[in-house]
Parts: C-alpha cells; sequence; structure tokens
C-alpha cells in the first residue's frame, strides 16, 4: 500500500461531458443545444411573462383602481379591549403608551376607538379618532375624550 496506488471507489466519479470539442466527439457541431434559434446563443433569456409571442396576461387584463396618497390607515381597538385594559392594569386614564405596553398596537401606528363592546369604567381615553358610537358610550359612563 502506497500513495501511488491509491484510487476513488469504483463507480464514485463520472467523467466530465466534454462538449464542443469537434465532430469526432460525438457532442460537437451544435454541442447539446440543438438546431439555430435564440434558445442555442450565448446570453439568451426570455422575457418574465412571455407567452410565444401570444399576447401576455399582464397586458390583456384592463387597469383599474388607483392608490389614494391622503389615506390615513388607523388600528381599529374597541372599547370592550380598553375595559380589560382597566381592568387589569387597575387604571383610569389611556393613552397609546398605554396600548403599546398592552401589546394591543405597535409604535408608529394611528388609533381609532370603535363602540364595539360595553364599557362600566370612567375613562380618560386619547387617541387619533374616534367613532360617533365609542365617543357616545365613553361619554355617558362619565369618561372623557381626547382627539390627538
Amino acid at each position: 500500500m502506497d500513495l501511488s496506488s491509491l484510487k476513488p471507489a469504483a463507480g464514485s466519479t463520472k467523467t466530465r461531458k466534454r462538449i464542443g470539442r469537434g465532430s469526432g466527439s460525438g457532442l460537437g457541431g451544435t454541442s447539446t443545444k440543438g438546431h439555430k434559434g435564440a434558445k442555442s446563443r450565448s446570453g439568451y433569456s426570455k422575457k418574465i411573462g412571455f407567452e410565444g409571442g401570444q399576447m401576455p396576461l399582464q397586458r390583456r387584463l384592463p387597469k383599474f383602481g388607483f392608490k389614494n396618497i391622503n389615506r390615513i390607515e388607523y388600528k381599529a381597538v374597541n372599547i370592550d379591549t380598553l375595559q380589560k385594559i382597566a381592568e387589569t392594569k387597575d387604571i383610569s386614564t389611556i393613552d397609546v403608551d398605554v396600548l403599546i405596553d398592552a401589546g394591543v398596537i405597535s409604535k408608529k401606528d394611528k388609533v381609532k376607538i370603535l363602540g364595539n363592546g360595553s364599557l362600566s369604567a370612567k375613562l380618560e381615553v386619547s387617541a387619533h379618532a374616534f367613532s360617533n358610537s365609542a365617543k357616545t358610550a365613553i361619554e355617558t359612563v362619565g369618561g372623557n375624550v381626547i382627539i390627538l
């Protein structure tokens, strides 16, 4: 046993297909790329959505709708959620920071309070927007509404 007699196990290695080395190799001529045309050329790539010359789907369908650049997106919080937070944390003022600590909203969200559920605690609520039903529900209990 010496280094000159070492070789890989039988069947563990394959010889690479040597393309484009003359017609005698059997892999010359078109070099396994078929015959002529764009697909046989170097640097060929088909356009995304190309359908063989047929009008592509994204051009057959009409354009519609628009994106309102002035839209303000609010995170909706119901008054029953405010009631739960007030009970668990035993507080009378609820603002954006309290809602962030409770995990209801994230830092950059604008908040709109909606009137779903019931409210029994007298709360001072400050948020970016209120629905009419939420505003009346908070004020009937004796609470206060502050719009940021």
